[in-house]
């Protein structure tokens, strides 16, 4: 008699032990390890499984830690068979009190993955508070089959387990359901998946001046070098008007040797055909002097035509548009550079170079809005007459569409030459797209999509 209640005595020391240690346990990690491994200093198992419970379903739970691992990969075959025979085994009742499952209990579909992954012998006991809380479980496996005063310590080590736990890190903590914080979260979340689907225009912003509409170009009618502009910048001119002359020096020798070989010419043809009547050698060459006065007098009329383009009108009353008198004078233009315009200030329209890498979708007649750099905080409506398909350079090195509007507001007092910022309406888009278009493209880029 004597003998017999040493093997007790053992059993409720090592249960005292672990009742403490548990109690003692420094952080939930640390409590979960020792749940799964250190208890079998008094149960005999083989596997062990803590489960967590959620607020909103008792039988949805969720591993949290596994006997001889560090950390468990909760996406695992292993670890959702677990998770899910939990939820086909139990009801609401039956998975608050603790038993014994093996094959035979689970339903005929999932027995084929029970022999696969479990071991023959499993014991499910519940982590219970005092209240009757249900907070998880313990989940026991082995070769053999429990016996009644097993799970009678089990019973005690999982009410000791449940306590520790709840002690160490709040009953709240554990159930993992929607508490008010994760119902605010989301909500919020939902708040902004919905707002990012909220049509908006598509825009753009890009530098803008105004130039004139239809302007009468002044180009250069001959290659040379320009001596006078005798009409300053931005000054009205007429029809006719002198606006810039060539150097003629040359020009004029030119004309001046030309016009003295045409009189040498005549004067030779002259004598020839005087000597004709008594030489008829003489007179085999008065054709041959015919064909040169006939060059001569062409050499003189080009040089003449020439020297009648020294001098450069307007061909319209306008104003006359060009950058500064010491940008031209004395320098060498070529035939038809463009030098100047003679423009209507009462025409005028946009011009928006828009960046290459900042260009939507643009079609005839969207809206502009156009800021002028006088006047920032007033806005002048216009609307696209026409964009160009090809990219150029601008003065600026930055690739651009050229993009033309006109101004739709009547009685608009604007200038010639003002500059400031246009934004270009496109068609709808989420407002998600509107927000990350430029992220995205520049991701595509990168990745090389």
């Amino acid at each position: 008699m004597a003998s017999n209640p040493e093997p007790d005595n053992d059993n409720l020391s090592t249960l005292l032990q672990l009742e403490a240690l548990a109690r003692n346990a420094e952080s939930e990690k640390a409590l979960q390890f020792f749940v799964v491994n250190e208890s079998r200093r008094l149960i005999n198992y083989r596997q062990a499984f803590l489960f967590s419970a959620t607020k909103n379903d008792k039988r949805h739970c969720r591993v949290e830690t596994a006997s001889n691992l560090s950390v468990i990969d909760k996406s695992s075959p292993y670890i959702r068979w677990l998770e899910h025979i939990v939820r086909v085994l139990f009801d609401a009742s039956q998975i608050t009190s603790i038993q014994r499952v093996d094959v035979e209990s689970c339903p005929e579909k999932d027995r084929k993955d029970w022999n696969e992954y479990s071991l023959p012998f499993v014991v499910w006991a519940p982590l219970l508070l005092p209240d009757g809380t249900f907070i998880g479980g313990l989940w026991l496996a082995r070769e053999t089959p429990w016996q009644d005063n097993e799970l009678t310590l089990i019973k005690r080590l999982a009410d000791t387990y449940a306590h520790a736990w709840a002690a160490l890190v709040g009953k709240n903590k554990i159930t993992r359901g929607f508490s008010l914080k994760r119902l605010i979260f989301m909500a919020v979340l939902a708040s902004l998946v919905l707002i990012s689907f909220i049509p908006v225009r598509l825009s753009t912003i890009a530098p803008v001046e105004i130039v004139a509409k239809e302007p009468a170009i002044v180009s250069a009618p001959m290659d040379g070098v320009i001596k006078e502009i005798p009409i300053s910048p931005n000054t009205f001119v007429s029809q006719g008007d002198v606006v810039f002359r060539y150097e003629d020096t040359n020009l004029r020798n030119s004309y001046e040797i030309a016009e003295k070989s045409y009189e040498v010419a005549v004067a030779r043809l002259r004598k020839a055909s005087q000597g004709a009547f008594q030489d008829t050698k003489i007179k085999a060459q008065i054709s041959l002097l015919k064909a040169e006065v006939n060059l001569k007098e062409t050499e003189l009329n080009f040089a003449n035509e020439l020297l009648q383009q020294v001098i450069v009108t307007a061909d319209k009353d306008g104003l006359l548009i060009y950058t500064e008198k010491s940008d031209w004078i004395g320098r060498p233009v070529s035939v038809g550079e463009r030098v100047m315009e003679v423009a209507n200030p009462e025409q005028v329209q946009f011009r928006i170079d828009l960046p290459v890498d900042d260009a939507i979708v643009l079609n005839q007649g969207a809206e502009v809005d156009v800021f002028l750099d006088i006047d920032p905080l007033k806005s002048i409506a216009a609307k696209i007459t026409h964009a160009s398909f090809n990219a150029y350079l601008t003065p600026s090195d930055v690739l651009a569409y050229r993009v033309e509007a006109s101004i739709t507001e009547p009685d608009i007092d604007v200038r010639i030459g003002l500059q400031g910022s246009a934004k270009i309406y496109g068609s709808k888009v989420s407002l998600f797209f509107y927000l990350f278009r430029r992220p995205i493209s520049a991701l595509r880029q990168f990745i090389g999509i």
